[in-house]
């Protein structure tokens, strides 16, 4: 896994935003080196042992609702490239004709889905992007287009590296669907309320990126997964009860 060097960077991340966070890339080529060779060696073998969960899924899914097995939305990867996501599909097909961000009890998620969703397993299907070098294993959550375009400088530093299956903010926001109940306008709320917190604890692990915080988000993950929950600072910050750290 390489850092470009920064006049190839795309003109939108060349600024000093976005240079502080560059800087601490540059220095940590090893740990970069090993974090590429552990994804994929990690990703090839968990395939392998999970062909038989893939197959089941494919199976329910197909007879559950009309659709292919998975779901394929535009997602955006390091330094703005964009690319396919692979999901398993758990919502009716052309969901994402709405907004393109799920709430609790939302009506598109078909029955297998919501089972699906409860036991996290949609994500699984996402060590084929992480073989492919699209996404990593822990990283910043690959967002859609239209939610790239609403970052600030700073948050563009996220696309340093490739996206991930997990990070911080995905355990922080775990129950994020919940948070949208009631809302009318998801996707303005996601933008203006969620986005700004997800991206607090995105740029604080990449302030802190090492091969071995990988290690600890992953096994925060699975504590998450089995029912675990963490608490997270950023709101503290927002009251001002605690300083910025990033």
């Amino acid at each position: 896994m390489k850092i470009i060097e920064w006049e190839q960077l795309p003109l939108e991340m060349q600024t000093e935003e976005v240079r502080k966070y560059y800087d601490i890339f540059k220095k940590k080529k090893v740990s970069l080196f090993f974090k590429r060779v552990f994804d994929f060696v990690m990703s090839v073998i968990a395939l392998i042992v999970l062909l038989p969960v893939y197959l089941i899924l494919a199976i329910a899914i197909k007879i559950d609702s009309p659709g292919p097995v998975f779901y394929r939305q535009e997602r955006v990867t390091q330094y703005g490239k964009r690319f396919r996501i692979h999901k398993f599909r758990t919502m009716v097909q052309n969901a994402d004709k709405g907004s393109q961000v799920t709430v609790n009890n939302d009506n598109r998620i078909t029955r297998v889905g919501k089972l699906i969703r409860d036991c996290r397993l949609d994500e699984i299907a996402q060590l084929i992007d992480v073989i492919q070098g699209t996404v990593t294993l822990v990283g910043v959550r690959p967002e859609s287009p239209k939610f790239v375009d609403a970052y600030t400088d700073e948050m563009m530093a996220t696309l340093l590296l490739p996206a991930g299956i997990t990070s911080l903010a995905s355990i922080y926001y775990k129950d994020e669907a919940k948070l949208l109940d009631g809302v009318e306008d998801t996707d303005k709320v996601y933008i203006e309320k969620i986005l700004p917190g997800k991206m607090y604890y995105n740029l604080k692990g990449i302030e802190q990126f090492s091969f071995w915080s990988d290690m600890k988000v992953m096994f925060m993950t699975v504590f998450a997964v089995l029912g675990k929950e963490y608490k997270g600072d950023y709101e503290e910050v927002v009251q001002g009860k605690k300083e910025l750290e990033v």
